[in-house]
């Protein structure tokens, strides 16, 4: 099984769903905190791969939400320079495996990249649960 660094939100719901998801397949997580990392722009663009840059975006953080960023409209350098600044504005998890890079958790895509053993077909793992209200999944 893979060794997978798993960048997240600390508390946040799904990414604990996530990672317990690749532990019962078998894989080794390495947690690491998406928010305090050290983050090089070269090193996070490099997850993203060829995702559209409205894709890099957490859509729960509280910029989007109240209409203060629009994904939509904005460079791939933009993008980069926003998230360094609010890391919560990167869609998670980010995920390594060896020299692949993944963002975001669709569950088909991870199943055919390192495998899962559980497949929860019925629950989004990638939105945020909690109503704009609830901030502890991080939304703030």
């Amino acid at each position: 099984m893979a060794t997978v660094f798993f960048y997240e939100k600390p508390g946040c719901i799904n990414n604990t769903r996530q990672k317990k998801l690749l532990a019962a397949a078998g894989h080794q997580v390495v947690a690491k905190n998406l928010l305090t990392e050290n983050w090089q722009p070269e090193h996070l663009r490099a997850f993203f791969g060829d995702l559209a840059v409205r894709d890099w975006f957490n859509y729960s953080a509280p910029a989007i939400k109240h209409g203060e960023i629009d994904p939509d409209h904005l460079t791939e350098q933009q993008a980069i320079e926003l998230m360094l600044k609010s890391p919560l504005l990167i869609r998670r998890p980010l995920m390594q495996v060896g020299d692949r890079l993944m963002a975001g958790f669709d569950q088909q895509l991870v199943n055919s990249w390192i495998g899962l053993t559980e497949i929860e077909t019925t629950t989004d793992l990638e939105s945020c649960p909690k109503s704009l209200a609830q901030a502890s999944c991080g939304h703030e």
